[in-house]
């Protein structure tokens, strides 16, 4: 049995009152004051309120604001009463925002997407796919999708994406290969992972009101049907949910009266737009703050990241590590952010670590850069298969040919295929415009076109050859790519002398695995075309006499760059750079050695999910704070986020055979 907790058993109290149906009749004044005598106070003084959205808010004791923020729980706390005049009212339980939908905030890097998830999707898009562009052209997301794709597949795309709660994708994730032929160019991000930006609400908005305006009412209706559909499929994934089931309420009225968003749709985008939020009910309301409160809803990722890193010892100090990548040129993140975090912050701000992401750097190109403690991978497991873009050293990565184009799934869903008798939707004729075709797909077979597998320069995509012609719609290796040379069939045996390479002239690399004398290791040194090391010939690595040592300063106090081009070290997959934070905060930590201050690096999650779900909300910040500053997320990722990255990949889901 746990132990008892003050904060747990405020929040049981709580909500039980909240649920009382006398809830919502009392006045704002008399709920207030039920709220505010159930302050708790810790020993340092702070104040802590169970209030609105169901979340806890610390009093700021410099301006007397009321901040979200996720409580120490366990620790000692007294009851002490509030002003409940001086409560703002927006920190006061109105009752529909307690029964929010619960939701993930774990990232889509290391737990993949629900296999069942993909394959729904996957078949409607294949559906989508079969439409004319000339019937639905593409009016919206054509940075992301090529131009000859029909608005039906970016309907399917657009409503995944805006359904995320943190759309940071594995790069070998199958829910984006769905998707690979119709790309424009490679996703944002790296082979590891693919930080796809999150599209606001106005683009899917956009691609119903245009056809509206065309007086294309039946494609206009089939495009809400789509999203309707995917955000069904999606509510399987509680990272999906919250927005996927608020998408839902938006667009259902206009599956079931047809010409309901005609008159909005007529005026301009942004008044659907509205028309849209204004049928979302109050509880789903948190969900959809990220298109009606930007800054709340940027409040609510930060109290999001902060509880993700409820493992570390100082979970404020260790958010503002990951917060300090945000750039922040206009000075607006210190007043938003509790006392606790802002003090945090502007300890790493006085040490030069904030804004850090622009200085970053990667190399070799596309591998995220250790920090300080952040230890190596696992030991590498030699493979005969090639390793690819999309596949990490040691896991092999398949060779191509032609996937099969799966079972005979019909390419309908519950709102774009025929409707049953009585299900209170349009027949599907009126939906497709197209009568008696009960797969909804226009022509074609069920199951739609064989698709084409195998190593792209995109997310892992597939590309059909019927359109190859399209090649001038994308960038060079948009969708598809050529092979890649294999890795050989791995290290030799224990004991076996290489040979010379053949009209190469260069050394044969000795006997592997054989012991070197003292040491226990393997013996890696130069080694003759006989096998037998080189007298006088150094190691790898070791330092040569009359050069500099790496790390340590030379003349006029300069240190030497090492291996990596800004003091890097060597990896077994190549040369990698330690960020220029690295060396901050190393700096930082000799001025101040009594009150150190650590860099996004050394978060150590105990275990994936923990991982995931601090990457998630790390990113959600991120794009939360563009919605509020303006500022441009990095295509690589912010820097701490991606240090993270090497604690997921190799547990990731989805090492495909």
């Amino acid at each position: 049995m746990p132990p008892w907790d003050a904060f747990t058993a405020t929040e049981a109290e709580v909500r039980a009152l909240v649920a009382d149906p006398r809830w919502e009749r009392l006045p704002v004044p008399a709920r207030a004051e039920v709220i505010a005598s159930r302050t708790l106070v810790t020993p340092d003084g702070d104040r802590w309120l169970f209030g609105a959205h169901a979340r806890w808010h610390l009093h700021d004791p410099a301006d007397g604001r009321w901040h979200l923020a996720p409580p120490p729980r366990g620790a000692h706390v007294r009851r002490a009463g509030h002003a409940a005049a001086v409560l703002p009212a927006r920190v006061i339980p109105r009752g529909p925002d307690f029964a929010a939908e619960p939701g993930s905030t774990q990232a889509f890097v290391g737990p993949d997407v629900p296999a069942h998830v993909t394959e729904q999707i996957r078949v409607l898009v294949r559906a989508a796919g079969r439409r004319s562009e000339l019937d639905f052209p593409l009016t919206a997301f054509d940075e992301i999708l090529a131009g000859d794709v029909p608005s039906t597949v970016a309907a399917v795309w657009g409503t995944v994406m805006w359904c995320a709660y943190a759309p940071a994708f594995d790069g070998n994730e199958r829910l984006l290969t769905v998707f690979g032929e119709y790309l424009r160019r490679p996703l944002p991000g790296d082979e590891w992972v693919r930080w796809v930006p999150a599209p606001p609400l106005l683009d899917l908005v956009r691609l119903v009101a245009e056809r509206m305006r065309a007086g294309r009412h039946r494609e206009a209706l089939r495009l809400t049907a789509v999203m309707a559909d995917t955000a069904q499929i999606l509510l399987a994934d509680a990272r999906f949910r919250p927005r996927a089931l608020a998408l839902l309420t938006m667009v259902e009225p206009a599956l079931n009266r047809p010409g309901l968003d005609e008159p909005a749709a007529r005026r301009d985008d942004e008044s659907l737009r509205r028309a849209w939020l204004e049928r979302c009910p109050p509880r789903l309301g948190r969900a959809l703050l990220v298109e009606t409160d930007p800054r709340a809803h940027f409040c609510h990722t930060v109290y999001d990241l902060v509880e993700a890193l409820s493992f570390t010892p100082d979970p404020a100090r260790a958010a503002a590590t990951l917060l300090a990548d945000l750039s922040d040129s206009k000075g607006l993140l210190p007043g938003m952010l509790d006392h606790r975090l802002r003090h945090a912050y502007d300890e790493l701000s006085r040490a030069g670590l904030t804004g850090t992401s622009a200085a970053e750097a990667t190399q070799p190109d596309g591998f995220p850069v250790l920090g300080p403690a952040q230890p190596l991978p696992p030991p590498h497991r030699p493979t005969a298969g090639p390793t690819g873009p999309s596949h990490p050293p040691g896991h092999a990565q398949p060779t191509g040919g032609t996937a099969s184009a799966g079972p005979g799934i019909p390419a309908t869903g519950h709102f774009t295929g025929p409707a049953a008798s009585g299900a209170g939707h349009p027949s599907g004729a009126w939906w497709d415009g197209r009568a008696g075709d009960p797969t909804g797909a226009g022509g074609g077979t069920a199951t739609g076109r064989p698709a084409v597998s195998g190593p792209t320069g995109g997310p892992g995509g597939v590309r059909h050859p019927a359109r190859e012609s399209r090649a001038g719609e994308r960038a060079p290796g948009a969708g598809a790519g050529p092979g890649h040379p294999r890795t050989g069939t791995g290290m030799p045996a224990a004991g076996t002398p290489r040979t010379p390479m053949p009209g190469t002239g260069m050394p044969g690399t000795g006997t592997h695995g054989t012991p070197m004398p003292g040491t226990g290791m393997p013996g890696t040194g130069t080694h003759g075309t006989d096998g037998t090391p080189v007298p006088g010939t150094p190691m790898p690595g070791s330092p040569v006499p009359g050069s500099p040592v790496p790390g340590t300063p030379g003349p006029g106090g300069a240190v030497p760059g090492g291996v990596g081009r800004v003091g890097g070290f060597k990896t077994r997959w190549g040369v990698s750079a330690v960020p220029a934070a690295a060396r901050k905060a190393r700096e930082a930590l000799s001025r101040m050695p009594h009150r150190p201050v650590v860099s996004g690096f050394e978060i150590e999650p105990p275990d994936r999910a923990s991982a995931a779900a601090v990457l998630g909300a790390a990113y959600a910040a991120g794009l939360a704070w563009r919605g509020v500053s303006g500022a441009r997320v990095p295509d690589r990722g912010f820097a701490g986020q991606s240090a993270l990255v090497l604690r997921i990949v190799h547990e990731r889901d989805d090492i495909h055979p």
